[in-house]
């Protein structure tokens, strides 16, 4: 669960936070990840007021504030701050009221100013918390961008996903990550991959070892993040398997309930796997477009075969 603290901890400086008062609330749980400005509540009217949400306090609502008497302002702000809220956020550097600073000591929720506007708080907390709050799931496999689409190749442990990665890197792709990959859903839009920060570059290739592609081949050819938008299993060769041919089925592969195109695509020596990778990324590209290799043949196949059947001469 997120808490005020790790807010304040992990963002606190990019926020220009400083805390005025509650420093013992700071173990408050965020539940939505939501700005608010109270707007009107501050006048009394609470009925659909969103009290999970972190309330910031911008110019209008401090001048409003100051134009009313003390034991008004004592009032509407204890009626206002009777709710759940998780933090109050002074925005513009106004110097909090008497009144907010001994409710929020006396109720245990943390006060902060900060220099910035109030949009510009707004927008950048708004930021910071959708990032915290969007489902994410880890998992093993290397991240690469292949003509600027963003592959997933997965396998067995040995199958040689790193060492693909490698030769598509030689050939100018660009690495995101290695081995582990950290896959968040963005709005439930599209999923966006990453990696650690402490093995962020690095590679491990057997045989040779940690190996830090942005050295190698400059920073040209890494990045931090990228869409996922297909998946590729590696698997060793299996005579016994049968693989798909055509390519008319088109499986999908359910990751944080969006659904990604998925590859199954058999390894075995001779087969230049970082060619096909590169094809992969190139029919996923031609299929973003509208154009299906796959069903256009099959069209022309139905049609050629209609027009040999009218050529047959019906039987006497």
């Amino acid at each position: 669960m997120y808490r005020v603290s790790d807010l304040y901890r992990e963002h606190g400086k990019a926020l220009s936070l400083e805390i005025i008062a509650g420093k013992e609330g700071l173990q408050h749980k965020i539940k939505v990840p939501e700005v608010h400005r109270p707007g009107l509540a501050l006048t009394g009217y609470l009925k659909h007021h969103a009290s999970k949400r972190i309330l910031v306090f911008g110019k209008v609502e401090m001048e409003y504030l100051r134009d009313l008497t003390a034991s008004i302002r004592h009032k509407l702000i204890k009626d206002l701050l009777q709710l759940p809220t998780p933090a109050v956020i002074v925005a513009r550097q106004y110097k909090p009221t008497l009144e907010l600073i001994s409710v929020c000591n006396e109720m245990d929720i943390p006060l902060f100013r900060t220099r910035m506007t109030t949009m510009e708080l707004m927008n950048k907390l708004s930021v910071f918390l959708n990032e915290e709050f969007s489902p994410s799931i880890t998992c093993h496999g290397t991240l690469v961008e292949i003509y600027g689409v963003g592959v997933l190749i997965q396998g067995a442990s040995s199958v040689g996903k790193s060492e693909a990665a490698l030769g598509l890197i030689e050939r100018g792709h660009r690495l995101v990550s290695d081995d582990v990959v950290r896959i968040r859903n963005r709005e439930n839009c599209y999923l966006e991959g990453s990696g650690a920060e402490l093995t962020r570059y690095h590679m491990e290739i057997r045989g040779i070892g940690i190996v830090n592609v942005a050295n190698l081949y400059g920073a040209v050819c890494v990045r931090d993040y990228k869409n996922v938008e297909v998946v590729v299993q590696l698997e060793a060769w299996d005579d016994n398997h049968f693989y798909d041919r055509v390519g008319m089925e088109e499986p999908v592969l359910d990751i944080l309930g969006l659904k990604i195109p998925f590859h199954t695509l058999p390894v075995k020596p001779g087969r230049d796997v970082v060619l096909l990778l590169e094809t992969i990324a190139l029919n996923h590209r031609l299929k973003m477009m509208g154009y299906n290799s796959a069903k256009e043949f099959n069209s022309k196949l139905i049609e050629t075969m209609a027009k040999k059947q009218r050529k047959v001469p019906r039987s006497q």
